[in-house]
């Protein structure tokens, strides 16, 4: 990732581990989505010690120290899921892609995978070096994850430049689209202005019709026209115009006195 993504990233994990339970049970499911294991990150090690001061000092000993994802309220959940990211997940954007993974024991994988399931988003998860793996790839589920957690303004600057990313392959899209179909449109005229040259050298370009001859010079004098504004210019049905002008190019292509193919 380059330095804004990952500046980004420590942003919106630094926001949601900033998140202040208002529930005795909240903050219990978050401690328990934090895990035993000590945090290697200062922000996570912050956000425990504080977490367990006060369900020390303010809610007392808890009846069952076990996390029952299943039976829990959506609260509840969010706050585990908020602890479980903070603890053992990474969120990568990297080349323009969103990627969301936790890595936790290999038996925790399959349940962790099926209790997002249960709150309404599926994830993928597989054994990688002995190890469960989590994965959403796609930025719609990310997104919505990190909204429930409570990921709110580094949220909003993540999906800013999903969209400013979009758009600028729109755009891209669109530019090359029209710079192909300008590339034939210079390259026809080129054919249409030598086929011109050519019948009139040849004495022929005045053997034929009227609208030939008036969309042979219509061409010599705006080459870069495209077949709607030559047939604005000169009064003619755009179809009129492409006929004249495939016309001058089959004509030049045969020998005078030989059929017209």
């Amino acid at each position: 990732m380059s330095h804004a993504e990952r500046a980004l990233v420590a942003a919106l994990r630094s926001e949601i581990a900033a998140v202040d339970p208002a529930r005795p049970c909240d903050r219990r499911a978050e401690l328990a989505g934090l895990g035993p294991a000590a945090p290697r990150d200062p922000v996570v090690a912050r956000l425990a010690l504080r977490l367990g001061r006060r369900a020390a000092a303010i809610d007392g000993p808890a009846t069952d120290p076990a996390f029952d994802f299943v039976t829990a309220p959506d609260h509840c959940r969010a706050a585990y899921l908020r602890g479980r990211f903070l603890a053992a997940g990474s969120l990568s954007l990297a080349n323009g892609r969103t990627h969301l993974e936790f890595v936790v024991p290999a038996a925790e994988g399959p349940v962790l995978a099926a209790w997002l399931a249960l709150a309404g988003l599926p994830a993928a998860w597989r054994l990688r070096r002995g190890r469960g793996v989590v994965t959403w790839k796609s930025g719609e589920t990310v997104g919505l994850f990190l909204r429930r957690i409570g990921a709110a303004a580094a949220l909003l600057e993540l999906e800013a430049r999903q969209v400013a990313r979009a758009m600028r392959g729109e755009m891209n899209r669109v530019l090359n689209a029209e710079s192909a179909n300008l590339g034939r449109a210079v390259a026809a005229a080129g054919r249409q202005l030598a086929a011109i040259e050519l019948l009139e050298r040849e004495g022929r370009l005045a053997e034929q019709p009227y609208v030939v001859r008036v969309v042979a010079d219509g061409r010599r004098e705006t080459p870069e026209a495209t077949f709607s504004e030559l047939a604005g210019r000169l009064g003619l049905h755009r179809s009129a115009v492409q006929r004249a002008l495939d016309r001058l190019e089959r004509l030049a292509l045969h020998e005078a006195g030989s059929p017209l193919a």
